[in-house]
């Protein structure tokens, strides 16, 4: 015999061990790579060869079987298509057809929807054991009858848990005469539940141990007395069951050893009823029923002569465990115990896999309702019991546990929002650790059922924390690269919610998830919204990072991410793809993906097509997205050229009773584009000064600095001056001005109403009144002597007067550095300044009236001050304005204010300390 030895070859993924003849071992049992190289993987043992196309989906498998012959033959071995679970793939007609020839050995089959189960038939697969189908909302009678009809094999079939509607009780009938072999059958939602369908499979199938009819109608009770043979029963979420007679008849089966009424009106008085009459029951769930809890008090006995009844009030756990002997050290550990017995017995284990089985379905349907008055039974035993069926022997029981952790922890779908509570609960019994290893599971349901519990949890910062320790981000990243769908859906939703700390974006990036977000867009169509919208939401949040967001650019993301845009129709896909180019748009002064959004093709045309969306999340990050954009000076006029100025102007019109968030981005996009003088003359031309002032009414600090900001760059053109006037934006200008909360908000507000009352806007009211009437209810006078005396109050708000009067006599550093440092407004040093802007504040500097000439060096001190953005910039357009010399113009004239000659002399500080901008 040859020896062999087993090694583990991390290449191949999950640590799966192979068996190889070849001796040669590196250091530490694994093989060097040129050893792999040379190996002959076509003359593996058949067995070896079997076990590691085992550890493939359907898609790889035949990917490795179509590389060669040999991998041909042992791929399409019966032993690896004894199991089908279609439930992600496209499975029609065609698709049954091209695996018939390899499915008659096939023994389960999982499906979803009504055209797989039609389908079906055309395996030709008449040995079929177990079928098993979901989201069965559309099958018919005929589908069922049909399927029933060509698979008399047929042992279990179950079909839910969604609601079969169309499902009557002549397909129950059908399945009764096609099925003899039958012995177990779950139906979700069949309306009705007949005499004649009871009394068909009482009569036709004389294995039949286990039945559920949950969430229906009626079931006709006295028929169910001639179920001889069932041993577990369950009516779950069933109504209108006479409870009288039922409870007579039920007590009487006479093999009825489990039996589930959750979730049903039941009272306290029929549980006790079968509690004693029933001689065979063993264990009677009653979760989550109204009636029955309403009525139980704490005297009741939960273990009654052998009999367990488990609820929500009783230990669970404590309760199994007396079904077993010898168990008192392991109440708390029960099904972990039971799978660790060398020595079972048979008829035991069926009760504890159909407990099992009931607690995955009674859990998951309660967490869906998400009560409020369970939270103390999810804490103190709800979360284990879910844990330990994650370790269950059944997949399918595996999966609806995961399901449940999935639903359970989420508090408001629509807002994201978790139970932080039950969240660490998870988290300290272990619960991410086995998500984790159940998302590395070959089968893909269980990869997709794990990874969505994980992302769900991940929302929660401290799971996120955990999760990113144990290696999760690489997991999410792998699977996030999967050909299945709803795996690669839930991979990229957890990335989504990871990435929203800063402290995992560059995790992210580092195991690739940059890369296999970005393809997701590229291989996914359209039509998959879920995937697409998760795969951009990850993206966006990413994107906010500087470093993350040039990785975003370099995979093809702004491309990617402009399809979407562009030719996505799903709302939630727009909305996160829009978010996606804002954030990177907003790295300007670091990196050029501002300028590359721009330049690709269709990217502003979609954006401004984007603002016209019903939508207000759309239209909120397209707003936002063309304001980061407009800080670019060939993206400003683009945007104008796509059509963005009329677009923007009619979202501000629209928006006053939207969202703050909505309100701000419309004022700030046309505050970007109002830079240019060209745009700004249009913005005016076509109306856009009333929303703006309109919005500069709001209560909101943010939307006032927008709007502000919107009417300063307005009011530099004198046309649109006298039209700020004629609307009536003073009174809201001088609002902002003396009551915003928003420093930058008061300080915009005066620039603006500084640059209506300079003088520049007189010619043009002395011709006459604007096509929009006349001046109203003031006269122009009398408008610009209340806004000079608001911008004095707004400017004198900045200042000392020993401290000036300090400045004023001796100019000494210390009292010119304590100054300006109070007068200071941070935000005022992220504005940049165009030279005929400067130009114009140097003119107000030579202004007759004082009050200008103080709000003009207050805003040059702002411009000028260390650490500005674009101060360098400001500093050489001063030079050129002549500034130096109008500013000491202004500190050495006796008629100056005060605060004019200090804020003046820190300027003329500035300038000396700065170096000027090359040129």
């Amino acid at each position: 015999m040859t020896r062999r030895l087993r090694r583990k070859l991390s290449h191949l993924g999950k640590k799966k061990e192979i068996v190889d003849s070849n001796s040669e071992i590196s250091d530490g049992g694994c093989l060097h790579l040129n050893t792999i190289r040379d190996i002959d993987w076509t003359a593996l043992p058949n067995d070896t060869a079997f076990k590691l196309f085992s550890y493939l989906n359907y898609r790889d498998r035949a990917s490795l079987s179509s590389t060669c012959r040999t991998f041909r033959l042992l791929g399409s071995s019966p032993c690896l298509w004894d199991s089908l679970d279609l439930r992600s793939h496209k499975f029609d007609t065609k698709a049954a057809e091209s695996l018939s020839s390899r499915s008659k050995n096939l023994q389960k089959l999982r499906f979803r929807g009504a055209e797989s189960a039609d389908a079906i038939i055309s395996l030709r697969a008449r040995g079929l054991r177990e079928i098993s189908g979901d989201f069965c909302q559309y099958i018919t009678d005929a589908i069922v009858s049909a399927i029933a009809a060509r698979h008399e094999m047929l042992e279990s079939l179950q079909l839910g848990p969604n609601a079969c509607e169309r499902i009557s009780s002549d397909a129950i009938k059908a399945i009764a005469l096609c099925c003899p072999k039958l012995r177990r059958l779950h139906l979700s939602g069949v309306r009705e539940v007949s005499k004649d369908a009871i009394n068909a499979l009482a009569m036709h199938c004389g294995h039949l141990l286990e039945v559920a009819f949950m969430e229906s109608e009626t079931v006709d009770e006295m028929a169910l007395g001639n179920l001889a043979t069932i041993q577990f029963l369950s009516f779950a979420g069933t109504r209108n069951l006479k409870w009288g007679v039922a409870s007579q008849v039920l007590s009487k089966l006479p093999n009825l050893v489990g039996l589930d009424v959750s979730r049903t009106d039941i009272s306290l008085s029929f549980i006790r009823r079968l509690m004693s009459w029933s001689e065979n029951l063993k264990v009677l769930f009653v979760l989550s029923c109204p009636v029955f809890e309403a009525e139980v008090d704490n005297d009741m006995v939960y273990v009654h002569k052998g009999k367990i009844l488990l609820t929500v009030f009783n230990d669970i756990f404590k309760a199994v465990a007396s079904l077993f002997a010898n168990t008192t050290e392991n109440e708390s550990n029960v099904f972990s115990y039971w799978r660790r017995l060398k020595i079972r017995d048979r008829s035991l284990d069926k009760i504890v896999l159909w407990i099992e089985w009931v607690l995955s379905h009674s859990l998951l349907r309660i967490a869906e309702n998400n009560q409020k008055e369970l939270d103390v039974f999810w804490l103190k035993q709800g979360t284990k019991l879910l844990l330990y069926l994650l370790q269950s022997t059944e997949e399918e029981v595996q999966e609806r546990a995961a399901a449940a952790l999935a639903t359970f922890v989420v508090v408001d779908d629509e807002n994201a929002t978790i139970d932080s509570q039950r969240a660490e609960a998870v988290m300290q019994n272990g619960g991410i650790e086995l998500l984790l290893d159940l998302a590395k599971s070959c089968q893909e349901g269980l990869q997709s059922e794990a990874t969505k519990a994980m992302a769900n949890l991940s929302v929660d910062s401290k799971v996120a924390k955990t999760v990113a320790q144990i290696g999760g981000i690489n997991i999410l990243a792998s699977l996030a690269r999967s050909m299945n769908r709803l795996v690669a859906e839930e991979a990229a939703g957890g990335l989504w919610n990871l990435s929203v700390g800063e402290e995992h974006k560059g995790a992210i990036a580092e195991a690739g998830g940059i890369k296999a977000l970005v393809d997701l867009i590229f291989k996914w169509p359209f039509t998959n919204d879920g995937v697409l919208e998760r795969a951009a939401g990850a993206l966006a949040n990413l994107a906010a990072d500087d470093k993350c967001s040039m990785e975003v650019a370099e995979a093809g993301g702004v491309h990617a991410l402009v399809m979407l845009a562009r030719h996505c129709n799903f709302e939630g896909v727009q909305e996160q793809a829009a978010r996606a180019l804002g954030n990177l748009a907003a790295h300007g002064d670091s990196n050029t993906n501002n300028a590359a959004v721009g330049k690709e093709a269709g990217a502003l045309e979609a954006l401004v097509q984007l603002i016209h969306s019903q939508h207000e999340g759309v239209r909120h990050e397209a707003a936002g997205a063309l304001w980061n954009l407009s800080f670019d000076d060939k993206n400003r006029e683009a945007i104008a050229a796509a059509g963005g100025i009329m677009a923007l102007v009619s979202l501000a019109q629209s928006c006053s009773n939207s969202s703050q968030g909505l309100q701000e981005r419309a004022a700030g996009a046309l505050w970007g584009l109002s830079v240019s003088e060209a745009n700004s003359v249009a913005i005016g031309q076509v109306g856009g000064v009333a929303p703006l002032i309109a919005l500069a009414r709001s209560t909101v600090a943010d939307v006032h600095e927008t709007a502000a900001g919107a009417l300063w760059n307005l009011a530099f053109n004198p046309g649109n001056a006298l039209r700020i006037v004629e609307d009536g934006g003073v009174p809201a200008l001088v609002y902002i001005c003396t009551k915003s909360l928003s420093k930058m908000a008061r300080f915009m507000a005066a620039l603006a109403l500084a640059y209506i009352f300079d003088g520049r806007m007189d010619e043009i009211a002395a011709v006459g009144p604007s096509s929009d009437g006349d001046i109203k209810s003031v006269t122009l006078h009398v408008v610009k002597k209340m806004s000079l005396k608001h911008i004095e109050t707004f400017v004198c708000s900045f200042s000392d007067s020993q401290t000036f009067a300090t400045v004023i006599t001796s100019s000494a550093p210390t009292a010119l550095t304590q100054v300006a440092e109070v007068a200071r407004i941070p935000e005022a040093g992220l504005l940049r300044c165009s030279a005929a802007e400067i130009g114009r504040f140097v003119a107000m500097l030579r202004n007759q009236s004082s009050i200008l000439k103080a709000c003009s060096a207050f805003a040059l001190l702002q411009f000028t001050m260390p650490g500005g953005r674009h101060a360098t910039h400001h500093m050489s357009l001063l030079q050129n304005a002549g500034a130096p010399r109008a500013l000491r113009a202004v500190a050495a004239a006796a008629s100056a204010p005060f605060e004019a000659k200090v804020f003046a002399k820190i300027v003329l500080r500035n300038l000396e300390h700065h170096p000027r901008e090359a040129n």
